[in-house]
């Protein structure tokens, strides 16, 4: 890592990739979309804006894929070295932003580039090398087939190179599974929406990068005395380093002490054998942690049993791959996950679509062949699913399609097509209303209020107050992904300000940076707008109004349609949008978004 004085920590150059011609490109960043989204999330929304046409197939060669960095990537600054990529999902038709952690973005912004933006549809199978010294679309025919641990191996023995940083897909990518993710130095995954389908579906197995340049900050002494404060008062603290210490295991007895732990097929909302799977039991397959690039928190958790090693797992996995799917035992969870993460799934769709496919043969609705608590079906499920073949190959098109299909509509836990997490919204109520906001299909990351809510003393059987706090999570964190920050790191908009004008030589203040969040999250919905996503999308699935769950803190609590919809046009009203949806001709002058809306409109109009 190297860092210099200089204008700004931005590289101020974008890689594009065409895949039809095999044509190679850089090009200026676009800094007046920079100042007004920032970097990560935000700026590659305005690229995908720009760049795909309304309508695409997101598995056509014409879906745009892009790969962006953070303006601090690249820096000292902890936790900012996640990578976003940016697409139209295949999952759910919706935009998508999928973030992996590693050094991955500090890599790409060492070779000289803030993103990369790739098009078209190679004819055969390649790879993306990047360096700063050249950028060349390389053979990946000998990689077609390989696991994302022995892709990760073979780029690195080619360019003779350790410190060469990968992404890329397994099997699942390669066979359009549309929950297939993507996986960074073959332990970060960029796991929901299907980021991976779009990789396979353009033929690109993989980027690799290699960086030696340096990043700049305008003023270099003054950029570390800021963050020498910052990380001794608000980044080392007892308040960030609970991941470090326990890691979000610790979350598996909170959702089940709430009745709220996702567990055989969401059918019900507590575990009898938690204990099985909690915190403890990982800590006794733990090995050591782990840390992203510069990062301090370490919040990774190395596990093992046998010969399957993971990073992990984490709390989403703990409770869809385990309790979800009726597993009570650890070591089968960390076998699943470890061949998801080579395979290339996402663990949170993949526990969804198996536990449904578990009850809907309990539940005699048709004989799937999988049983709740039966290991040996339910890790071959993993590899049918991959490979679209075997026995359960049809679960590889996803939650929705399976409930259709067998009439199981009444056991489906999704939003916009993509299967819910790990927290029964009838136990949460606010979830309820998150999942269905949240712009790329059921995500608890945006507006995580079951912490509030469940965990925190919030009422959770009502809606009330929800509304407001979804907005402002929604905002706040399309900013914080904007920048790019993990999760982990409880940075206010003060401080994230701060950071951020140290490291650009922008002038913002933290009404500034909520604002760009803002704007970030209303042109993601423009984009959901325009692609035919008004709002019916924004609704959850049937079951949660109908069926109720039989024990716990949730028992026999139904969510009331009425007192969502009213909740949803009282969140709409909060945003400024009209009944619809759509953002009045006052809010997007605010933002500065009329001429796009008008744009999106146009897209649909007959």
């Amino acid at each position: 890592m190297s860092m210099e004085q200089g204008e700004s920590s931005r590289a101020g150059r974008v890689l594009r990739v065409d895949l039809n011609t095999g044509e190679i490109n850089s090009e200026p960043l676009r800094t007046d979309w920079a100042r007004d989204f920032v970097g990560g999330k935000g700026l590659a929304y305005r690229y995908l804006f720009e760049e795909l046409a309304p309508r695409t197939d997101p598995l056509s060669p014409e879906n745009v894929l892009l790969i962006f960095s953070g303006p601090l990537a690249g820096t000292i600054v902890a936790t900012t070295g996640r990578t976003v990529v940016v697409t139209k999902s295949p999952a759910t038709g919706t935009i998508l932003d999928t973030y992996a952690g590693g050094g991955f973005a500090s890599e790409l912004k060492y070779a000289g580039y803030d993103g990369i933006i790739v098009t078209g549809q190679a004819t055969s199978p390649v790879y993306l090398f990047v360096s700063d010294k050249r950028v060349e679309l390389r053979d990946a025919r000998h990689l077609w087939g390989k696991g994302i641990f022995d892709t990760d191996s073979a780029l690195k023995e080619a360019a003779q190179e350790q410190r060469l940083r990968t992404l890329g897909i397994g099997p699942a990518g390669e066979n359009l599974v549309p929950f297939a993710c993507l996986t960074t130095d073959a332990a970060h995954q960029a796991a929901r929406g299907g980021a991976g389908a779009v990789f396979g579906s353009k033929n690109l197995k993989a980027i690799a990068v290699r960086g030696r340049k340096s990043v700049s900050v305008p003023d270099m002494e003054n950029f570390l005395r800021l963050y020498r404060r910052i990380w001794r008062e608000e980044l080392v603290t007892d308040s960030n380093l609970w991941a470090w210490r326990v890691g979000t295991m610790a979350t598996v007895n909170k959702s089940n002490a709430a009745g709220i732990l996702p567990t055989r097929g969401f059918t019900e909302g507590v575990f009898e054998k938690v204990s099985g799977i909690d915190g403890e039991a990982v800590k006794r397959h733990w090995v050591r942690n782990r840390a992203c690039f510069v990062c301090p928190l370490a919040c990774g958790k190395l596990t093992k049993v046998g010969d399957a090693q993971v990073e992990g797992p984490e709390y989403e996995t703990l409770a869809m791959v385990g309790s979800n799917c009726g597993i009570g035992d650890l070591a089968a969870v960390i076998v699943f996950n470890r061949l998801c993460d080579d395979l290339g799934l996402d663990t949170i769709s993949a526990g969804n679509v198996v536990g449904l496919a578990m009850a809907i043969t309990e539940e005699d609705i048709a004989d799937l062949g999988l049983h709740y608590g039966e290991v040996e079906t339910y890790i071959q499920a993993v590899r049918d699913m991959a490979y679209r073949s075997g026995r359960w190959a049809e679960l590889a098109d996803g939650a929705r399609v399976l409930a259709h299909k067998y009439g199981a509509e009444d056991l489906l836990m999704e939003s916009k097509g993509l299967e819910f997490p790990g927290y029964d919204p009838r136990g949460s109520y606010g979830m309820a209303l998150a999942y269905a906001t949240a712009l790329r299909g059921a995500c608890h990351l945006p507006a995580f209020v079951v912490a509030y809510e469940a965990f925190d003393g919030l009422d959770p059987f009502t809606f009330g107050e929800k509304a407001e706090l979804i907005k402002y999570l929604q905002d706040w964190n399309s900013a914080k992904w904007s920048a790019i920050c993990c999760d982990f790191w409880g940075v206010s908009p003060d401080t994230l300000t701060e950071l951020l004008n140290a490291a650009t030589g922008e002038k913002r203040t933290a009404a500034d940076l909520l604002k760009v969040g803002e704007r970030v999250w209303v042109l993601g919905k423009l984009f959901n707008l325009r692609e035919g996503l008004g709002r019916a999308a924004d609704h959850p699935s049937a079951a949660i109004f109908e069926r109720t769950l039989p024990s716990g803190p949730a028992a026999e609590r139904r969510i009331d349609r009425e007192d969502y919809e009213n909740s949803l046009s009282e969140y709409y009203h909060l945003r400024g949008w009209d009944a619809e949806g759509w953002p009045t001709a006052e809010k997007l002058d605010e933002l500065g978004l009329a001429e796009l809306a008008a744009r999106a409109r146009g897209a649909i109009a007959p």
